[in-house]
């Protein structure tokens, strides 16, 4: 009798928990399946550079996956029973009900309209590849002069609007942000962001809230109509709705709380990771949602159910931070560095060397989630015989 583990989205850490333990548990004792919705691997850091046109490597998990273990099924998730272990998921075949007795689960986010009006009907979007393939063709139509405006002052809305910029200098592009400009970065930090969008021209619309996105305009809070004829939302990502539909204990924002280990703290059986897990730095501050956090969150799981299932040590994968990223365009960039709580350090690096180091930061990230089971040694364990016979409630016996 296998021991079945399923996977739930194959972001870049859903890839990386399925890779890790396949490398590291036994073929004969073990299942695991792979769910996801596309049919290969996102790179969802990138997606600005895909709205500008940019053509990524195609990376299909058939490919990734040939001759692991791991089992790619593809299809939508619908539900997850927490209590009867069991996923609901429709694919080509339609509707079934997937069993598991240990569950990965790692549905990330997806983009938050803060029930402003009017962002569902009239706003452009980056944080999924859909959205930013609509947004390229949309892009590819407009004409010289016309304006796109980015509302979001923060990581994700800085990079599509310097990459809107200097990809489309016939455009004119603008930023919205509730705070200042880069008013989370060190002072000279933020010094080069303004530079930069002086530099590309970007308007820039400070200490603003967006009350509504009109289809060639949005409304401001204090009243203004700013002129829009593409608006991109920015402003923030919220967690896939699922986990907050079980009874799996969840944060406020709809995240599975875990321990640790990353296992729910009310269903041990189920590991979140990624966007879809609250958990909790070495600092003791709450790891917010990045890919700086969620591959070693997919990591520190992996290696908690190899532990739990062979009755060995797992060991403790560091969650703490160094730096945030950004990229600038293709030629410009900003690292600043951070404590390990995610305190703002006065050091950065600017620049087109910050900008390349970003660039290696995105190429590591998704040569790890493209090739999930290299670079490690083969460590396969056997599974203990009361785990392999009585599935999750072994899980449990072993922790």
């Amino acid at each position: 009798m296998q021991h079945r583990i399923i996977v739930l989205g194959a972001g870049y850490a859903g890839a990386s928990a399925a890779g890790r333990l396949a490398k590291r548990l036994h073929p004969e004792d073990v299942r695991i399946t792979l769910v996801n919705a596309e049919p290969d691997f996102v790179e969802r850091v990138r997606n600005h550079q895909v709205a500008t046109g940019q053509v990524l490597k195609h990376r299909p998990f058939d490919e990734m996956f040939a001759g692991t273990g791991v089992e790619f099924k593809l299809a939508k998730v619908d539900a997850v029973d927490a209590d009867a272990k069991t996923v609901a998921v429709t694919g080509a075949d339609g509707a079934e009900r997937l069993e598991y007795d240990t569950l990965v689960y790692a549905l990330g986010s997806r983009l938050n309209d803060h029930g402003v009006p009017g962002v569902a009907e009239h706003a452009f979007e980056v944080a999924g590849r859909t959205g930013a393939l609509k947004l390229r063709d949309r892009l590819a139509r407009m004409d010289a002069g016309q304006t796109v405006t980015v509302v979001g002052g923060g990581l994700t809305g800085v990079e599509a609007a310097t990459e809107f910029a200097e990809s489309r200098p016939d455009l004119k592009v603008a930023l919205i942000a509730r705070g200042g400009l880069g008013d989370w970065v060190s002072p000279k930090a933020q010094e080069h962001l303004r530079k930069v969008f002086g530099r590309l021209g970007i308007t820039v619309h400070e200490h603003t809230d967006v009350a509504a996105v009109g289809a060639d305009a949005i409304s401001t809070a204090a009243g203004e109509a700013i002129p829009s004829a593409v608006t991109v939302w920015t402003a923030g990502f919220a967690v896939h709705p699922i986990a907050a539909a079980t009874t799996m204990e969840t944060a406020a924002d709809g995240r599975i709380v875990v321990d640790r280990d990353m296992a729910s703290v009310s269903h041990p059986d189920v590991f979140a990771v990624g966007d879809s897990g609250f958990a909790f730095g070495d600092a003791g501050n709450p790891l917010r949602m990045s890919c700086a956090t969620g591959t070693p969150m997919a990591w520190q799981a992996a290696d908690s159910i190899v532990a739990r299932l062979t009755g060995t040590e797992a060991g403790r994968t560091p969650l703490k931070y160094s730096g945030q990223c950004i990229s600038l365009g293709r030629k410009d960039g900003l690292v600043q560095w951070v404590t390990a709580d995610d305190r703002t350090k006065d050091s950065s690096l600017r620049g087109p060397l910050a900008a390349r180091m970003k660039e290696l930061v995105c190429s590591f990230a998704a040569w790890g989630a493209a090739h999930p089971t290299l670079g490690m040694p083969v460590r396969r364990r056997r599974i203990a015989p009361a785990a392999q016979n009585a599935g999750g409630t072994a899980i449990k016996a072993l922790a």
